[in-house]
């Protein structure tokens, strides 16, 4: 029978936040065994975040230059996917290889194991014929894979994912995309400016369903300049390949074709996979639930888009700084002493104070373990325009009972906005609670819309109150100007 080897802590999934709390963990001195089957740093750096933003960049560059004519001269542009397909092989990839982010974890003194890991009773963890038992416990950075959706045909195509999508060398001539998120909307954008016929379907009777009606409209309507055919309200029922390509069906006859068939319908994690049963998890979901501090169950956490928080690079980091002071607090109390790395302190002070400032409950001060404060989650569609948002839309502000205020203004109605020559898709809408008269969410759309976003996010994290943004001093001529404007609105 094989023995455990003791090691302190094992980080099961090395995605962005897995990552990051096995190498700040081993930073600080504890031995931690880090466990991937598949790239260190997960989807992020490889499929996601990194590749697909270097995309969008050249398809921005695109279409800026056609934007030359009527403003500064005339201009030709012919489109190459070529140099962006290198681009991403060669500076954000390595070719798919991590061999670079496993070495920087071994250099500060982590153990590396390549295979599935699974959970084999309290603080253990099998991989392959390896058993590791853990003194502190374990921790979840797993992530997600696509969900595919029950179409009849389609296991049986060689439909694309997002992967085959950031890995295509040579683009096809047209496009069907079946899902209208925030990354099905990215990717129809970029290849419609790379000149592919693409045509986006989504079930819902709105794109980019989740976020505000105006940002649907706006994302449409960028959409449809660029090209694209969009298609809501149509569910489908059935796909079929052939030489020819694709064809999607929808429930009421609807018939779409195209060369490749792009598959965009959500995430889920396979829980099944991790041998949570062996300690009473209940793995039935579709994500792992945990609490303002990580904890699935007695040492065990989770970090990043396992927990179904939000599918981001920024929340599998910032749950990461959480695990790492929780664990490092554990050890110190284990120890009996004070932390001798300091890190507990330094991470609990600075993300504890940032997550409290206006949350009931939670502590700030040096050497805490913070909570976990959703409220003002920021998020971005990176469209042309980008569509930013955070906090509460409000119909959810509706939905909960809050005494809502809205306050509107349309990005041309300001004079950045009309030296840009935006057309009419930018805006700003902010949504408060009247009674607490304070910001509970936002959007901002425009061409720097992401960019924007910050002063709201720190507005609505840290509540302030709606009299001091009103007396702000807002630079001019500056797109953020036009958050004064929507405030002058909301009164």
């Amino acid at each position: 029978m094989v023995q455990p080897e003791l090691v302190d802590v094992v980080v099961l999934g090395l995605g962005v936040g897995g990552e990051e709390v096995a190498g700040r963990l081993t930073e600080a001195g504890l031995a931690v065994v880090g466990v991937e089957r598949d790239l260190v740093g997960g989807e992020c750096p490889y499929w996601g975040c990194i590749p697909s933003k270097m995309m969008i960049r050249a398809a921005n560059a695109l279409a800026e230059a056609r934007r030359v004519d009527g403003l500064g001269g005339t201009v030709q542009v012919t489109p190459d996917w070529a140099p962006v397909a290198r681009r991403i092989r060669a500076e954000a990839t390595d070719n798919w290889d991590d061999q670079v982010a496993v070495q920087r974890f071994i250099d500060k003194g982590g153990r590396f194991v390549r295979g599935s890991g699974r959970i084999d009773g309290p603080g253990r963890v099998r991989v392959g014929d390896q058993i590791f038992q853990a003194r502190h416990g374990i921790v979840l950075g797993t992530g997600t894979r696509p969900s595919v959706p029950p179409v009849d045909g389609l296991t049986e195509t060689p439909y694309w994912t997002n992967r085959a999508a950031v890995e295509v060398e040579e683009l096809p001539a047209s496009l069907l995309v079946l899902g209208g998120g925030a990354i099905g909307l990215e990717l129809a954008q970029v290849f419609a400016r790379f000149g592919v016929r693409v045509t986006v379907v989504e079930a819902l009777d709105r794109v980019l369903a989740v976020e505000e009606p105006e940002s649907s409209e706006a994302a449409a309507a960028a959409l449809r300049a660029d090209g694209v055919e969009i298609h809501t309200g149509v569910k489908a029922a059935r796909v079929e390949h052939d030489a020819a390509g694709f064809t999607l069906r929808g429930t009421e006859g609807e018939e779409f074709t195209a060369e490749r068939l792009l598959v965009v319908t959500g995430r889920r994690a396979h829980l099944e996979e991790l041998g949570l049963d062996t300690v009473g998890v209940d793995t039935s979901g579709r994500y792992l639930p945990v609490d303002d501090r990580l904890h699935v169950t007695d040492r065990i956490w989770a970090v990043g888009d396992v927990t179904g928080e939000g599918a981001f690079t920024h929340i599998a980091m910032y749950q990461a700084s959480i695990v790492v002071a929780d664990v490092l607090d554990q050890h110190r109390r284990a120890a009996g002493g004070a932390d001798p790395s300091g890190t507990a302190s330094v991470v609990g002070g600075a993300v504890g104070a940032a997550s409290s400032l206006a949350a009931t409950g939670s502590s700030g001060s040096a050497g805490s373990v913070p909570r976990a404060d959703y409220r003002a989650l920021p998020r971005v569609t990176f469209t042309d325009p980008e569509i930013g948002a955070v906090g509460l839309t409000e119909q959810q502000a509706r939905e909960r009972g809050i005494n809502v205020q809205v306050g509107f203004t349309r990005l041309p109605s300001s004079t950045r906005g009309w030296i840009h020559r935006t057309d009419e898709v930018g805006f700003i809408k902010l949504v408060a609670d009247a009674d607490q008269g304070v910001l509970i969410g936002a959007t901002s759309v425009g061409p720097a819309g992401g960019e924007v976003l910050s002063g709201l996010v720190v507005a609505v994290h840290a509540a302030v109150p709606l009299t001091q943004l009103r007396h702000m001093i807002y630079a001019y001529p500056t797109f953020h100007r036009a958050i004064s404007e929507a405030l002058r609105d909301l009164s």
